[in-house]
């Protein structure tokens, strides 16, 4: 049985990849900040977690901690990233160096144990906010986003997302470790975890904030469980290297809203959107072309909802 290593184990997208890599007989070091903390309980409740998920007290800042979760493992799922929902008082210090220095620390805690392969959840913040790009062109995985237009436009989250994953490629390169990093989208879908994450709020910002008017961004959107699967795809194909982006569906605000009213009509949607004017094109064909897939858009709002249920999040009516 293959032992691998998840950073953040208790985050929406790394719940998802441990139940996922239980299910496929891996034996899984999770890393959280506190193992104990109710937050993290919903990972001892899953499938096979009893003989094969152990979780470790350690976090991206601690090395040595790092390196005692790594020990004995193939493989390292890097998840783990400081997100807030609002703004952030001290972006450097709370957003970009916990995420930087974070993901040199997991590189070279890889090297040092002898981890064969790493692969590396960057975001599509790292590739969507560069200026210079042609706009009839799709962005694809050569475009970075652009330092000074992250900077300037206050986007630190993207920003750290960036400058880390660029740095991970290169000292990866350098160290001789095996090592892809993939981009999703805006995360959404069920969540196993009780506490609302960040992309969680886009769907239930729709649902219950009853907004009297609404910009109708057009949102690059992808399931959760998607993500895992992709994530575990890549892991699979030693040869692979370099950047995926992880993607599904370009929607509009409204679009969103109209689907999920169709099917829960009595929430409090937003009264009215306003147009932008925006055009958003993004491709994840290479992550296609190695036989990555994803749900239709209607089963991931369906189970979204679902889920909030569940876990109390929203009301039913």
């Amino acid at each position: 049985m293959e032992r691998v290593c998840v950073t953040g184990a208790g985050g929406f997208v790394a719940s998802w990849l441990v139940k996922l890599l239980l299910s496929q007989d891996y034996i899984v070091h999770g890393t959280v900040r506190d193992p104990c903390d109710e937050k993290n309980s919903h990972l001892k409740k899953l499938e096979k977690a009893d003989e094969n998920l152990q979780l470790f007290k350690t976090d991206l800042l601690d090395y040595e901690g790092l390196c005692s979760a790594m020990a004995g493992c193939s493989g390292v799922f890097h998840v783990a990233c400081p997100v807030f929902p609002g703004p952030v008082p001290n972006p450097e210090k709370e957003l970009i160096e916990p995420a930087v220095t974070g993901t040199r620390n997991v590189v070279n805690a890889c090297v040092k144990t002898g981890v064969k392969r790493v692969v590396v959840v960057s975001s599509v913040g790292a590739v969507m906010l560069n200026p210079n790009w042609p706009n009839d062109k799709p962005m694809d995985e050569l475009c970075w986003s652009d330092h000074a237009f992250c900077n300037q436009s206050q986007s630190f989250y993207c920003l750290g997302k960036t400058i880390a994953e660029a740095e991970a490629l290169e000292l990866a390169k350098s160290s001789g470790l095996s090592m892809v990093s993939v981009c999703p989208s805006i995360v959404i879908g069920p969540m196993l975890q009780s506490t609302v994450n960040a992309s969680s709020l886009l769907l239930l910002t729709l649902l219950k904030d009853g907004h009297e008017s609404l910009e109708n961004k057009a949102r690059t959107v992808v399931d959760v469980r998607d993500v895992a699967e992709a994530l575990i795809l890549t892991y699979k194909k030693p040869k692979v290297e370099g950047r995926y982006i992880c993607t599904s569906y370009v929607v509009s605000m409204k679009a969103m809203a109209d689907m999920l009213k169709s099917k829960f009509p009595y929430y409090n949607y937003p009264k009215s959107f306003t147009e932008v004017e925006e055009d958003v094109k993004l491709s994840s064909e290479k992550l296609q072309k190695l036989g990555w897939k994803y749900r239709p858009l209607e089963e991931t709002l369906a189970d979204s909802v679902q889920s909030y249920l569940e876990i109390g999040v929203l009301s039913k009516h």
